[in-house]
């Protein structure tokens, strides 16, 4: 089981990839890192952030896909109706794009820290763009 440590604003979440239900996109996920981006909140999916990757290829297709992420169930959506985009789901998601509904890969789920996601959703929020690190252990 591989673990990796995600660093959004000040703080920090350890996450299992889920590697039996989606190996590809773990695979090639972990070939990032350590990944550095920014993290912003979500427009249409809810109580969640997203890190929008504009038209950036993983080189994978749909597994282990959902609309209807739990709180610190990371999603990867590959692309195609909407630009390529991590999802951070901190509450209640219904992962969605200006044109309506979109499923993403579950890959990566929150195991420790998941008592701080609501605040992290809330400082993106109300005070902007975060800087956002996942990292393996």
């Amino acid at each position: 089981m591989s673990v990796l440590r995600i660093t959004a604003g000040p703080y920090s979440f350890t996450a299992r990839l889920e590697e039996a239900d989606a190996p590809q996109t773990c695979a090639a996920f972990q070939k990032l890192l350590p990944y550095h981006q920014k993290i912003i909140h979500a427009r249409w999916s809810g109580e969640a952030c997203w890190i929008p990757l504009g038209d950036f290829q993983l080189g994978v297709s749909y597994e282990n896909h959902t609309s209807h992420p739990a709180p610190g169930e990371v999603l990867f959506y590959p692309g195609g109706y909407s630009e390529t985009e991590i999802l951070f789901p901190y509450g209640a998601a219904c992962f969605s794009s200006k044109l309506g509904q979109l499923a993403g890969n579950h890959f990566l789920t929150i195991t420790e820290g998941k008592e701080h996601l609501r605040e992290l959703g809330r400082l993106v929020l109300w005070e902007g763009a975060q800087d956002i690190v996942f990292e393996a252990l």
